[in-house]
């Protein structure tokens, strides 16, 4: 695996998951309390032995690049370990990245440097545990051209996926980037072989294709619209590497949280009683930056109003450390560092990030708010989905709201009456 470069394309602006990516790029964007969505590609990374990491980023990337300094340090370049974020460098051309082929080729001078023979090209915006050793392998006794790994997809789902057709020995003989409609998989009616957006070159051959893919323009100089058809039009050799869970759960787990709802869910899904994304494996460490805290804290005090003690409680929920529950209610939620919850608030199926403040007698419910809110005592949000709108808050389209950072006091004001 020593000669194998990783590149991790985080540039994307993140658009539909706005205005989480208002201010951060889509892979900083915090995830289950205490990570990054980034986090996750770069612990694949670790856990497989691939230590020889660049993150080209582009927009919005401070954040990201701060986390990546900040948490991702450990490893040494004495010994030809790292992991190097490398902004747009406009070396070979002075506008943004066009598409996925177009950011490797602009950085083709850094990658060249690295002397590898393969590289391997993840996307760092999607939740799963792999072991890419496995892909590596495949496409090595397979003497592939490209190798790329891939999930099925539900067949009303192929309009957002690169979507494969292969033979028996897994050579792909068609590839349609997010076609309207596909023909179904072999034996699965219902699914088609969709791109999880991760591929293994042979360097040099890489070198080549890009180049040429770089001449051409009428290209979308992409992989999926432009690269891997133009392959498969010249005889080369395309295979398909099936995704293999590391999750150790009974169904493979991969999640694009490209939007809000699946962002939301994403997160739900870390606590349930037997969360389907397992968080708590020693064998397969999910790694991340991490801040120094104080253990979480609840709090409970006797006195109040009858019947209403103040008594912080957790309920089905991720605290992380340095949050107060000071006499409030949490209920299948998630809190982030240093978030506080203070009395007779009451907090359910909401994702509360960084340093939120949630005030007296609050009531929150089915949100997700951005780091840093002071939200005033007796504030009221996800119960009145139209006096949630008029405050500016978005809405997904299954209901969530969504804070952004910095809002004014003044815009918490709570309706007239209290819903019930």
């Amino acid at each position: 695996m020593r000669r194998v470069l990783t590149v991790i394309l985080a540039g994307g602006r993140g658009t539909r998951l706005e205005p989480l990516t208002r201010d951060r790029a889509k892979p900083a964007v915090p995830f289950g309390g205490m990570y990054r969505i980034i986090d996750f590609t770069l612990s694949n990374c670790i856990n497989s032995g691939l230590r020889r990491i660049l993150v080209l980023t582009q927009f919005k990337s401070r954040s990201l690049d701060r986390h990546i300094r900040e948490g991702w340090g450990f490893l040494s370049p004495e010994l030809g370990e790292s992991v190097e974020v490398l902004p747009p460098q406009q070396r070979i051309d002075e506008t943004w990245y066009k598409g996925t082929a177009d950011a490797i080729y602009q950085n083709i001078y850094s990658i060249e440097r690295e002397v590898a023979d393969h590289t391997l090209i993840l996307a760092g915006d999607h939740i799963y545990k792999m072991d890419y050793g496995h892909l590596v392998e495949a496409h090595l006794s397979r003497k592939a051209d490209v190798t790329i790994g891939c999930i099925p997809v539900p067949l009303e789902e192929v309009k957002h996926f690169g979507i494969m057709q292969t033979a028996a020995d897994d050579r792909v003989v068609k590839f349609l980037e997010k076609p309207k409609s596909a023909e179904p998989m072999p034996g699965e009616p219902r699914h088609a072989l969709g791109s999880m957006g991760i591929y293994v070159f042979n360097t040099r051959l890489m070198f080549e294709l890009l180049c040429q893919d770089a001449a051409r323009s009428n290209s979308n100089h992409d992989f999926g619209k432009n690269v891997i058809p133009d392959m498969l039009e010249n005889g080369m050799k395309v295979f398909a590497h099936r995704f293999r869970d590391e999750n150790r759960k009974a169904m493979p787990y991969w999640r694009d949280v490209g939007t809000l709802d699946a962002y939301y869910q994403a997160n739900m899904d870390l606590i349930t009683v037997d969360p389907v994304l397992n968080l708590y494996d020693a064998a397969w460490p999910v790694r991340t930056l991490q801040p120094q805290s104080p253990p979480p804290k609840f709090v409970f005090c006797g006195d109040g109003p009858p019947g209403h003690a103040r008594r912080g409680e957790a309920h089905d929920s991720i605290v992380s450390p340095g949050c107060i529950v000071s006499g409030g209610q949490v209920r299948r939620s998630i809190l982030s560092p240093r978030v506080r919850v203070n009395s007779y608030a009451v907090v359910e199926d909401s994702i509360l990030l960084d340093g939120v403040d949630v005030g007296r007698y609050c009531r929150i419910r089915r949100a997700i708010i951005d780091k840093d809110v002071k939200l005033p005592p007796y504030t009221v949000i996800g119960y009145d989905q139209d006096f949630d709108r008029r405050r500016g808050f978005t809405i997904s389209d299954q209901g969530i709201v969504v804070v952004p950072k910095a809002e004014p006091p003044e815009t918490f004001q709570a309706p007239n009456p209290l819903p019930n």
